[in-house]
């Protein structure tokens, strides 16, 4: 688990995040096919709807593991398009597992 930020601290760091990732789209608008647009639109869904959680109900842990869990299939999901797009053989590298192994290891 990550280090809690403070709203105050927090949001505007968000607000950056975004402002970037609005500015990168265009190169994938500018160079990804049909399919690869596709999914990143879906991953970036899938972000806006943890900045929903951050910003309006936090939610539990349980949400917080499967909002997590939509994320990294949603960006798999993406990477194996662009991968495909720009021509690259192989799959992608595999996505970390949430909760973090190590987190089990040491509750358990």
């Amino acid at each position: 688990m990550a280090d809690p930020l403070d709203p105050a601290d927090g949001l505007p760091l968000l607000a950056e995040a975004e402002s970037r990732r609005a500015t990168e789209w265009e190169s994938v608008l500018l160079v990804g096919d049909a399919t690869t647009i596709a999914a990143a639109r879906r991953w970036h869904e899938t972000i806006w709807t943890v900045e929903l959680l951050v910003r309006e109900a936090p939610g539990d842990a349980e949400t917080w593991t499967r909002a997590h869990r939509l994320v990294s299939a949603a960006r798999d999901a993406l990477y194996e398009s662009a991968r495909r797009d720009l021509g690259i053989e192989g799959a992608p590298p595999p996505s970390g597992q949430w909760p973090r192994q190590w987190r089990a290891e040491l509750s358990g």
